[in-house]
């Protein structure tokens, strides 16, 4: 092949798998060919781009110290008469000892060192320009590499091989570590969507995230979390408020890649959380009202869904989806007597109510698409929502879900029939200035409940919030604690006289 080599990576025999993965291959063969071209600019068999590969001035003169010790005992081990010459030019050390002291004009230095400077030039290493403050600065390190290598020689000359260097700037010089290789930022997600779903999480998280991760690749032009810095994130960040609210940037942008960095460090993926300190204030909103429903708000809202007939036209396409008219028939009543999220009630199925005894039970379960505190639970339903008919539309309805199309559960059906409801509600102008056409049920439940003397702990069992302290997470909130307090509810008076 004329001297070439070819490389490769096996992906896989499954087609999904081997795409998801060929971001992370062709980084790691980058980086393996990057690391070839650097090895080989070193030893000098090919040129490359001047500065490519930066190192600092103690840094490179560290590598020249090194360099001029591993060449002197290149010569003491090919010819025995070498060390028999005392090769030291004492001149030269005078020369060195005045340019570090600083007393030698820049075309001095460059007669003294200026080799030295080009040949780290011509390895990537500096861009510095004679005449320049930089271009000073590494000359005089290299003096003083070459100083104290002169000195090391000298002292082998004598026999002491244990010789260190005694200029702070080389006895402290850290030498730069050889790149690691890439780390996928696609690839980290995918890992860590992986790893949540492994038990049972993740399951909203990765359609939300997945063009977080996307546009963070393509703002800073790499796959590669390695090379991600803090400054870069504050770029990102700052160029994403022009378009997206800070709340947004806050909550999802920012939150998904400290959160995958964070879990990239713990699974030691990753050295460091660039991302860990990197927030975004939120301006508070000035609250002209309460956040929930009043009541004369409830009942008006609740008349318009008791009371819903779909538009009737001609045309299939325009005719609104029966399950879509239950949603907005049935969604706003139960969201009201149970506080629960919107589409904790838009993805319920037939087989997610149950009657025990004469109680009737909906279990809000992430079986039928997505609860936020993670686990099921079972709510009563109150007196008034059976009154009104709601079983007998369950019990003429098929198995499988009742507020959208088709016998699969699907968290994205269930937020779109969510979205209209919430649509609906906002066109018939019963929702105020400042409330959440679905939101608002949650405060007002949380409200009425505080009212009527309802402890927190059975209030927050019905509605899926997470326990305020540990004694919370000890002993059940039954179903007959439940009952007994959505019993406790007055029932909302729908009549229109």
């Amino acid at each position: 092949m004329d001297g070439k080599t070819e490389r490769r990576k096996a992906l896989g025999p499954d087609y999904r798998s081997a795409l998801k993965a060929l971001p992370g291959a062709i980084a790691l063969l980058q980086h393996e060919i990057a690391l070839a071209e650097r090895r080989a600019a070193e030893a000098g068999a090919r040129p490359v781009t001047v500065g490519r590969y930066p190192l600092a001035s103690n840094q490179i003169a560290l590598r020249n110290y090194q360099a001029q010790l591993a060449f002197d005992e290149e010569l003491r081990n090919t010819d025995h008469r070498y060390a028999s010459f005392g090769y030291v030019d004492y001149g030269r050390a005078a020369s060195l000892r005045e340019g570090i002291a600083g007393r030698l004009a820049d075309s001095e230095l460059a007669a003294l060192v200026g080799d030295r400077i080009e040949r780290y030039r011509r390895l990537g290493n500096t861009t510095v320009e004679i005449g320049s403050n930089e271009w000073r600065t590494l000359a005089i390190a290299l003096c003083i590499s070459e100083f104290e290598a002169l000195a090391r020689i000298a002292e082998r000359d004598e026999g002491d091989f244990n010789g260190t260097p005694s200029h702070p700037m080389l006895a402290n010089a850290q030498p730069q570590p050889e790149p690691l290789p890439p780390v996928s930022l696609k690839g980290l997600f995918a890992d860590y969507i992986s790893a949540k779903k492994l038990v049972g999480k993740a399951k909203e998280t990765e359609s939300r995230w997945k063009p977080v991760f996307a546009d963070l690749t393509s703002f800073i032009g790499r796959d590669d979390a390695r090379r991600l810095t803090k400054q870069k994130l504050l770029e990102w960040r700052d160029d994403r408020l022009k378009t997206l609210s800070a709340k947004t940037i806050a909550d999802v942008y920012l939150a998904a890649v400290r959160t995958v960095l964070s879990w990239a460090v713990d699974n030691d993926r990753l050295e460091t959380n660039v991302a860990e300190k990197v927030r975004q204030e939120v301006p508070k909103r000035p609250l002209a009202r309460e956040k929930g429903f009043t009541l004369p708000e409830a009942v008006a809202i609740l008349r318009k869904a008791r009371d819903y007939v779909p538009t009737k036209t001609d045309n299939p396409r325009t005719t609104e989806a029966p399950q879509t008219t239950a949603a907005k028939r049935w969604a706003p009543i139960l969201c009201a007597f149970t506080g629960a999220r919107i589409t904790e009630i838009t993805q319920l199925r037939k087989q997610d109510f149950r009657l025990e005894g004469d109680t009737h039970i909906i279990r809000i379960t992430p079986d039928a698409g997505t609860v936020k505190a993670g686990g099921y639970r079972d709510v009563p339903v109150h007196p008034q929502i059976v009154d009104l008919g709601f079983f007998r539309f369950v019990e003429g309805a098929p198995v499988g879900p009742l507020f959208y199309a088709g016998p699969k559960e699907s968290v994205t059906a269930a937020r779109t029939v969510a979205g209209r409801v919430s649509q609906w509600l906002q066109s018939l102008g019963v929702i105020p200035a400042g409330v959440s056409p679905n939101h608002g049920w949650r405060h007002r439940f949380k409200t009425v409940g505080q009212e009527l003397e309802i402890s927190d702990r059975v209030l927050d069992a019905i509605q899926g919030h997470a326990g305020k302290t540990a004694g919370d997470n000890y002993g059940d909130v039954t179903i007959a604690a439940k009952k007994a307090a959505l019993e406790k509810f007055p029932h909302y008076n729908l009549s229109t006289s």
